[in-house]
């Protein structure tokens, strides 16, 4: 018996459905298999999402402010069916399915995308006016097949976005030592292939793209997630499984419901009428923050059946731990909402940061840089970012302070203030642009004005991104309760989705307030004509807003961290419960 609790992992299966066996599965190579399919998601979404804008204008004539916000709404869709995803594989698909099921969409995604773009039929014919207010825009059902397949896109992104990650983690025992090292090693590089990705989207893809066609660029996408998909499925046989364990939102409405139901019960004033039914070495204290939710553990006669049994049901009886879970959920709330706005700021970069790069001098020599390329600027900046705080300020703080780096909400702090310079600076720079094309006449296709100058809104940006992505995945994994990882990333991830949706948001109500009775707005049909950088500087005012708010949240969270109830008592299951009562 020693032996095979030495050769295997307790809490891991294999494709059969048998304890996972150490020395055959698991480790460093089916986790790196899992890769491919996250490379090619990346490379896919960031090659499809930053010269999107460009597609939407250049050849279906669609707006400037509405090609903005279908590109925000289908990257704001895209994080936000990441819950979806993480729901089913932690409720029924499991991971590995889970992964399979959604790559596999993505690329018929793909595919279609790039029939829709090879097709004349699925697109307005060609226009060689410079305002696009005199070209046939793209008819609805153009528009329709466009839809289809950015959807189907993005569905299949967010079902990828919370399983891959995990799945890889899943091929590593946490208990081994040497494969706890493997897991760290494994997330390092993990994040190296995201950036990997959006870099190769960012430079080949879009030349390709621009320079070859749409179709070859979408299509070598395509290509690369069904390649993807069968070096995934090779290591089914290598893989480590982890049980379906039920969904983290579920188990927060079963506690919602269960102390709506009993509102009206009076919470003890000792302990001794709470249920747990966690292990020891699992449970998590009583806390006096939001006592309203202690009511679902209270309890009642309700609890027993008409002979006197004891009936444990999970929605209208929750354990203390499930309880504190929630609680521990509810205190990130506030971090997480004044976090959302970074990714409206970041929203910007590939939208009409893009545009404004369209309008500008991009050639050096006989070559013309993609103006969607330009996004590579701010991938750098991220990998600078991310270099200069691991080989010089994590040990220049160690030396120093003996803190191995700043804090995770330091380095969210310092990401949302590199955005609002990164917005100052888009304005500013905008002022400039604009009156080079009033200058030089705003029908203009290419103004004489040097595209580097939108280097640094790109590179402050890139390095807010850098400390941001870092401290939110930090802050929202290690401050989440352990049996709620999954909603943790979850969290994570919707603060990019809403802020993508704000963005589509605040751009619609800009162009109404500003755009009405004739008016060309701020944002409109033509960026030559509109008031870019008050677009901008209006976001840099509310990012300077959400900082400050930011501080004030950060500050409430470290001081309201609450204290544990002492010497509590709890009715545990079983016998013990008809004991107490």
């Amino acid at each position: 018996m020693g032996e095979m609790v030495s050769w295997t992992v307790a809490d891991a299966v294999d494709y059969k459905g048998f304890p996972a066996d150490r020395s055959k599965t698991g480790g460093w190579v089916p986790a790196a298999l899992s890769l491919g399919i996250e490379i090619c998601e990346r490379l896919s979404t960031m090659g499809i999402a930053v010269n999107l804008v460009t597609y939407l204008g250049g050849t279906m004539h669609l707006p400037s402010a509405t090609s903005a916000n279908i590109v925000t709404d289908f990257m704001g869709t895209s994080f936000l069916l990441c819950l979806l995803g993480g729901f089913l594989a932690d409720s029924f698909l499991g991971r590995y399915r889970t992964i399979a099921i959604f790559a596999t969409v993505q690329t018929f995604g793909t595919g279609l995308l790039a029939i829709s773009t090879k097709q004349p039929q699925l697109r307005p014919p060609p226009c060689q006016a410079t305002d696009i207010t005199k070209c046939q825009h793209a008819s609805g059902i153009q528009m329709g097949v466009l839809y289809i397949s950015l959807y189907l896109i993005a569905l299949g992104t967010g079902g990828l976005k919370s399983s891959v990650s995990g799945f890889g983690t899943d091929q590593f025992d946490e208990k081994d030592e040497k494969e706890k090292t493997q897991m760290a090693y494994f997330f390092s590089r993990f994040f190296f292939v995201i950036s990997t990705g959006t870099l190769m989207a960012v430079t080949v893809l879009v030349y390709i793209q621009d320079e070859v066609g749409r179709s070859w660029g979408y299509g070598i996408c395509s290509i690369c997630m069904f390649t993807a998909i069968l070096i995934f499925l090779s290591g089914t046989r290598r893989y480590r499984y982890k049980k379906c364990s039920g969904s983290p939102i579920v188990h927060i409405c079963q506690v919602v419901v269960a102390a709506r139901k009993k509102r009206k019960v009076e919470l003890p004033s000792s302990t001794a009428s709470l249920y747990e039914d966690y292990p020891e070495e699992s449970r998590i204290q009583r806390t006096y923050q939001f006592r309203c939710l202690d009511k679902a553990s209270v309890v009642t006669n309700t609890d027993y059946s008409e002979d006197g049994a004891f009936v444990s049901n999970p929605w209208t009886l929750c354990p203390v731990t499930r309880v504190e879970e929630v609680k521990m959920v509810i205190r990130l709330l506030p971090i997480w909402a004044t976090t959302i706005l970074f990714w409206s700021t970041y929203a910007q970069m590939i939208t009409f940061s893009v545009e404004q790069a369209t309008t500008m001098q991009r050639s050096i020599g006989n070559f013309k840089i993609p103006a969607a390329s330009l996004t590579v600027f701010f991938v750098a900046a991220i990998l600078i970012t991310l270099g200069a705080y691991d080989r010089l300020i994590i040990p220049l703080l160690k030396k120093r302070k003996g803190k191995p780096g700043f804090s995770n909400l330091q380095l969210i702090a310092i990401g949302l203030f590199l955005s609002a310079l990164g917005m100052a600076s888009a304005s500013v720079v905008e002022v400039k642009r604009l009156a080079v094309a009033k200058a030089n006449g705003t029908t203009g296709t290419t103004l004489p004005i040097s595209v580097f100058y939108l280097i640094p809104q790109f590179f402050l940006v890139g390095s807010g991104e850098g400390f941001m992505y870092t401290g939110q995945l930090d802050f929202f994994i290690t401050q989440s309760p352990k049996g709620m990882k999954t909603m943790s990333t979850g969290l994570f991830l919707t603060t990019l989705s809403l802020g993508f949706f704000f963005s589509s948001l605040l751009v619609s109500i800009v162009k109404a307030a500003t755009g009405s009775n004739g008016k060309h707005g701020w944002v409109g049909e033509n960026i030559n004509k509109g008031r870019l950088d008050c677009f901008y500087g209006l976001l840099a005012a509310l990012s300077f807003i959400n900082f400050g708010l930011f501080l004030l949240c950060a500050s409430w969270y470290k001081r309201k961290k609450a204290k544990q109830v002492p010497e509590m008592e709890i009715i545990v299951k079983g016998s013990s419960v008809e004991e107490k009562l």
